[in-house]
């Protein structure tokens, strides 16, 4: 007979427990080796390849490009030569005039408020609307509605029913609506001789009427309902009258003359 083939022992398995510091287990890589699709350039699963920046960016010599222009504010030409004739030639005027100390006190322009009554509108309500567009279209800026403070029964008015409108100007707005106002509306009037130079409250501010709306160039006659005086009143940061006289008769304020 053959030899009988006598069973191998098996081998006894390792007991489990802690391994030794450094050791690493049974099928993990080295650190110098890397998976195929690392070495072959192919990026992992969900993720795409990040695109490369050009080096120096748009502009040449890597310096960025500058702003356009159309996303600049545009300010009209007439407010910038307003403002510059007062920062160069008047302000330093006045200085000199009335000897300030400090050049804070010398006077400016503050701002400007127009103001229209509208007694009829209290019958006619669409007179509001009519009015308000009127304003917009001369100042460029939206009026607000004034309302009455107490009831009078002889007028048929009620408190807090809207009498009015009035719009503040400010900053450019300002200068360019006086640029308008001196150099071609109150010339637009019919037989102007100027306007009088007694209509200040005492405090440098200075108060002028016009009849009709028509004198500004942007206000067409076919396209209003009727004609309606406004009130301009221009507020200063003189302390007295006569240092806002002088600064309205600088800036182009055309003063009546006494005979």
């Amino acid at each position: 007979m053959a030899d009988e083939q006598k069973p191998q022992p098996k081998k006894e398995r390792e007991p489990k427990g802690p391994r030794p510091e450094g050791a690493k287990p049974e099928g993990t890589k080295s650190e110098g080796q890397r998976p195929r699709s690392a070495q072959a350039g192919a990026s992992p699963q969900g993720q795409k390849p990040q695109a490369q920046k050009p080096q120096g960016g748009g502009a040449k010599g890597g310096q960025k490009a500058a702003p356009a222009r159309d996303d600049e504010p545009q300010v009209p030409v007439t407010v910038a030569n307003l403002k510059d004739r007062y920062e160069r030639e008047i302000k330093p005027q006045l200085r000199g005039e009335f000897s300030y100390g400090n050049v804070m006190q010398v006077p400016r322009m503050e701002k400007v408020i127009l103001n229209i009554g509208l007694g009829e509108a209290i019958s006619n309500p669409k007179a509001m609307d009519a009015a308000a567009g009127d304003l917009a279209t001369i100042t460029g800026q939206r009026a607000v509605v004034t309302r009455s403070r107490k009831a009078i029964s002889n007028f048929r008015l009620r408190k807090g029913m809207p009498i009015g409108l009035k719009v503040t100007l400010r900053g450019y707005r300002m200068w360019h609506f006086l640029e308008k106002l001196l150099t071609t509306a109150l010339p637009r009037i019919r037989d102007f001789q100027g306007v009088p130079d007694r209509s200040f409250d005492g405090r440098g501010n200075y108060s002028l009427g016009l009849r009709e709306q028509l004198v500004f160039p942007e206000i067409e006659y076919d396209k209003i309902d009727r004609l309606r005086g406004m009130e301009i009143t221009l507020v200063t940061t003189a302390r007295t009258d006569e240092e806002g006289r002088r600064l309205l008769q600088l800036l182009g304020m055309p003063f009546r003359r006494s005979a």
